[in-house]
């Protein structure tokens, strides 16, 4: 894999983000990768690796802090000049958000690794009209890149707060090998705080790491606070905490041996996306006391491996360190439990975990290049659903004429058609292990609207009692001249509601287009609506069938010939995915099985497309009429189809 990483931060500063960076793309190398950095420029300092510096100035108030914003369109040259299969954001911002965008215009994958709350620390510096644009900006990237990683769940929560969709979990990694306990120097401690307790904080000196907070220890009798890192509040620190070490920025070994020294680790800061100076501490094997929000949560166990305390309570930071100052035996037992806890958390691991992450977003990338307008949550890729202990017995179709299967005609009496519920009902008759008999009941009819769906087609279906129910309607809404998009889906999450409240297992399908340019009118509708039907499926728990996100289902040759219809190879396609979705065995290789022996689509209907299919949708639509006047559905009650070795009943 070419990977091209865009980063914010890079030598000769180093921080979370710069050492991230460096552990990513090492472990990327030696498993055979191929990496290209992109990076800001620092003055007599070159990049020394395969990549481009880009030009850049330091922030006023913070020098090591460098602004770069390059044009797209050099970054883009640069993606195709290395070929990029998939670019890494390594904490997004400004040249973060060029990355992004020329990974758009090159057609690239882009993973954004949510490294830094910029939110909280426009927050904590006192900017409020700062604050409301930073929270813009983040909403706005991390919703156009392809994926999102975040390094814990509050900051999962935090961008899902936001609107970002496609977030998932990736942590850092720890070099368990140079953070040991072994480190531990009697000589470092004797040097600074000779025969006492220590109580040690590692990282950046700025407001929004609150460590001014450690004033609350002063007058801790036994112990000596040292302070390692630098920053623009380091003078003013220096004044606030005199009786404390300040020892600098540290790294390496002498990194390694300072924090294994200490007898307790602590760490104020509530901003914190993850916090890798706790890993760090623990690997090293010493008790944590961090605040209880943000990244620490994930890291420290409670009362098992350090203690976090009410965050912005001060005083009970004060009383958990004085807790383990005065119980050495606690401080070993939760030195032991805690570099236990980091023992699996390599950089190793959490690299292959990055590469999975990033072939995720490749498979992503594809399916977004089927939808041609953005509307939020996005569609994802398909999780793997376990399957049902005992089957289901009772299944009920509810839609329109895709349900209904018009012009499936496959292996079916003239004038009659299949459909893919109908192919869906006999895979999941044949998968069950349940002995009682598989009954099936289709009540779709063609150009129905939700309004029917909720009026006619839900009470008949509740009377049923069925245990599985699939939905998928809301087409022929979209294409009126005017739509409560809204509206409807609020209709629709009213409809699935009552059937979990029923107890029913709920498939809910997105609806989808052609890729026709006529079709493209009507795209901005199609994806405002799948977007509520997302939020619903997550809300209800109701199975979401993400049929938009379907890339060979937009292909005409899947379409009739009446071009708003599935040929029988489309209703074979939705009817195996919603198969895979609900855990029938070897559904994907059935499917390709399925398709090779079935060359058995109708024939075209004589005539051309403009007197055959529009000419009488037009006229119908004068007169206020539908194809669906007059019809019933099209299976109003149970039939029963057989289990293996039984005798099947097939829908007629």
């Amino acid at each position: 894999m070419r990977v091209a990483v865009v980063t914010e931060s890079f030598l000769p500063h180093m921080n979370g983000v710069t050492g991230s960076v460096l552990q990513v793309r090492d472990h990327l190398e030696r498993s055979g990768h191929d990496v290209f950095v992109i990076a800001p420029s620092v003055r007599n300092h070159p990049l020394d690796v395969p990549g481009r510096a880009v030009s850049s100035l330091p922030m006023p108030s913070y020098p090591a802090v460098r602004v770069a914003i390059p044009p797209v369109g050099a970054i883009a040259r640069d993606l195709r000049s290395f070929g990029a299969d998939v670019v890494h954001l390594a904490s997004p911002f400004l040249l973060g958000w060029q990355g992004l965008l020329a990974a758009e215009a090159a057609r690239v994958a882009a993973v954004a690794v949510y490294q830094t709350d910029v939110i909280a620390y426009t927050q904590r510096y006192g900017v409020p009209q700062a604050t409301a644009l930073a929270e813009s900006h983040v909403r706005r990237l991390h919703r156009r890149a392809t994926l999102t990683l975040a390094p814990s769940a509050a900051a999962r929560a935090q961008l899902e707060a936001l609107g970002v969709d496609r977030v998932a979990l990736w942590g850092r990694g720890v070099d368990g090998m140079r953070f040991a306990p072994h480190r531990r120097s009697e000589a470092f401690r004797d040097r600074f705080v000779r025969g006492e307790t220590i109580v040690g904080y590692v990282g950046r000196l700025a407001p929004e790491k609150q460590v001014e907070d450690l004033a609350a220890l002063h007058g801790i009798p036994g112990i000596g606070l040292v302070i390692v890192g630098d920053g623009p509040s380091r003078h003013d620190l220096e004044a606030l905490l005199p009786d404390a070490a300040f020892l600098g920025h540290l790294t390496g070994d002498e990194l390694a041996t300072a924090m294994a020294s200490f007898d307790v680790f602590v760490h104020p800061g509530e901003s914190e996306t993850f916090g890798q100076t706790i890993q760090e501490a623990q690997a090293s094997g010493v008790p944590v006391v961090a605040t209880g929000r943000g990244g620490p949560v994930d890291l420290v166990r409670s009362s098992v491996d350090g203690w976090l305390y009410r965050p912005g309570d001060t005083a009970d930071l004060r009383a958990r360190v004085l807790d383990l100052v005065g119980d050495q035996a606690k401080r070993r037992a939760f030195a032991e439990a805690a570099r236990e806890a980091v023992s699996g958390r390599t950089w190793a691991a959490l690299g292959d975990q990055l590469v999975e992450h990033y072939a995720r977003a490749q498979r992503l990338a594809r399916t977004d290049g089927t939808v041609r307008a953005r509307a939020w949550p996005r569609a994802d890729l398909p999780a793997e659903t376990p399957r049902r202990s005992g089957g289901w017995t009772r299944y009920v179709a509810l839609g329109d004429s895709i349900t209904e299967g018009l012009c499936d005609s496959s292996r079916v009496p003239d004038g009659r058609f299949r459909g893919w519920a109908d192919r869906l009902a006999q895979l999941l008759a044949l998968a069950g292990e349940d002995a009682a008999p598989f009954r099936y009941a289709n009540l779709a009819v063609r150009s129905r609207r939700v309004d029917d769906l909720v009026e006619t087609q839900l009470p008949a279906c509740l009377a049923l009692r069925p245990d599985l129910v699939s939905v998928l309607i809301g087409a022929n809404d979209l294409v009126a001249p005017r739509v409560d998009i809204a509206g409807v889906a609020a209709r629709v999450e009213a409809a699935v509601r009552a059937l979990r409240e029923a107890g029913c297992d709920v498939v809910l399908a997105t609806v989808f287009l052609p890729d026709r340019r006529g079709a493209g009118v009507l795209r901005r509708r199609f994806c405002a609506y799948n977007a509520r039907l997302r939020l619903i499926a997550r809300a209800t728990g109701a199975h979401l069938l993400d049929l938009e996100a379907e890339r060979d289902l937009a292909s005409p040759e899947l379409w009739a010939v009446d071009r708003v219809h599935l040929r029988s190879r489309g209703h074979r396609l939705v009817a195996y995915r919603a198969a895979e979705l609900l855990g029938v065995p070897d559904a994907e290789a059935l499917a390709a099985l399925d398709d090779a022996f079935h060359l058995d689509d109708a024939a075209d209907a004589p005539g051309t497309w403009l007197a055959r299919d529009v000419v009488p949708w037009v006229w119908r639509r004068v007169r206020g009429r539908t194809a669906g006047d007059g019809l019933s559905a099209k299976l109003p009650d149970y039939i029963t189809i057989g289990r293996p070795g039984a005798q099947t009943s097939l829908p007629r």
